[in-house]
């Protein structure tokens, strides 16, 4: 039998939420090469450049103060931004449409909507506070969260329809469940870690691996290396901070990534290991997990060992992305889905036909 139009609009959403992952993903690599090129204040204002749609006005304008080469990388970026915006506001339209099936949570994706313009408000401040580490990295953060949602949105769609076919769930370990979830937590607290230590200019801080300044133990200023908010009128870009408190933000850094790497090889090993009470999905998520890590981790550490090249720094933000959605991955497939039927679905859309037959004179 055909799909029910519900079930084909739902399918729309989980297309578009995979659009969404895929340039949310883009936005985010473009966000860390903005940011590692220093172009955060090609354009000085917001949402435009210089006053204009695009840097070309901009630099008829404003010929001596553009940097033409900073201005378009920092206005794709924004362009970019708000194409995904754009399409979390189609999901949500569609969620609400497709409402009373159960199969898209409708909490979800009225949350991805008001996650997303909260972001452009993030990026507003980004460039009007001139940088300010704080605002910057919760816009990192906030960014890879409209990432996730989106691909946990694209997850579950994908698992209630599975369900509603198949009518049975795979029971889970619960041991696996919790790991999972305490490794998302703690790859949330280093990608904030990381947060912190790009956008004050940390990461040359420790030129040498494994040791930091070829010390075990450098100096550090942690008095000064987490202050949150310094006040207005800051021009952070560059970096404010001295030397031992940068080392600090970098040490914390490393420390929390060997925190990471313990908590998500536990999370992968347990569930691996318990493959019998385990589905197959998630025994395909926990290998992807284990790939992630292990690119992310040769990526940093390579990044250090080759004097922190652009294409090797942009690319340590692209793994935190990968190994976050693979670590979102894990914890969906972990967790069964409670979602109706294809014939309760039905029932339920031909209840609602007879009441509006019934009704007609």
């Amino acid at each position: 039998m055909p799909a029910s139009p519900p079930n084909d609009l739902a399918r729309w959403i989980r297309r578009l939420a995979l659009a969404g992952v895929l340039l949310g993903f883009v936005v985010v690599v473009l966000g860390a090469y903005v940011r590692l090129t220093a172009a955060g204040l090609g354009c000085p204002d917001w949402p435009g450049c210089y006053g204009h749609v695009t840097p070309l006005g901009a630099a008829a304008d404003h010929p001596a103060a553009l940097d033409v080469g900073k201005a378009w990388r920092e206005m794709v970026h924004r362009y970019a931004a708000s194409t995904l915006g754009l399409i979390i506001v189609v999901i949500t339209a569609l969620g609400i449409v497709t409402r009373r099936t159960r199969v898209v949570p409708l909490s979800l994706v009225v949350g991805l909507l008001g996650l997303v313009l909260f972001q452009g408000l993030l990026g507003m401040l980004t460039v009007t506070l001139q940088l300010t580490p704080l605002i910057v990295t919760c816009h990192l953060l906030f960014g890879l969260t409209t990432v996730a949602l989106l691909w946990w949105l694209w997850l579950t769609i994908g698992a209630h329809l599975a369900a509603a076919a198949s009518k049975t769930a795979a029971a889970t370990p619960t041991t696996a469940r919790r790991l999972a979830l305490i490794g998302l937590i703690v790859l949330g607290c280093q990608i904030a870690l990381g947060g912190w230590t790009s956008t004050n200019y940390a990461a040359i801080a420790c030129p040498d691996f494994p040791t930091c300044q070829n010390q075990w133990l450098p100096n550090m200023n942690y008095r000064e290396a987490y202050v949150l908010w310094r006040g207005l009128g800051i021009d952070y870009e560059g970096g404010v901070l001295d030397g031992p408190a940068r080392v600090a933000i970098h040490f914390t850094h490393r420390l929390g990534a060997i925190a990471a790497t313990l908590a998500l090889l536990a999370a992968a090993g347990v569930t691996l290991r318990t493959s019998s009470g385990a589905s197959a999905p998630a025994r395909r998520a926990a290998v992807a997990l284990l790939a992630a890590l292990a690119l992310q981790l040769c990526i940093g550490t390579f990044m250090v060992l080759k004097g922190f090249p652009l294409a090797l720094a942009t690319a340590h933000n692209a793994g935190a992305a990968l190994l976050l959605l693979a670590v979102v991955a894990l914890n969906r497939t972990l967790r069964p889905v409670v979602a109706r039927s294809a014939a309760a679905s039905s029932r339920s859309a031909d209840s609602a036909n007879l009441r509006v037959v019934s009704l007609q004179p």
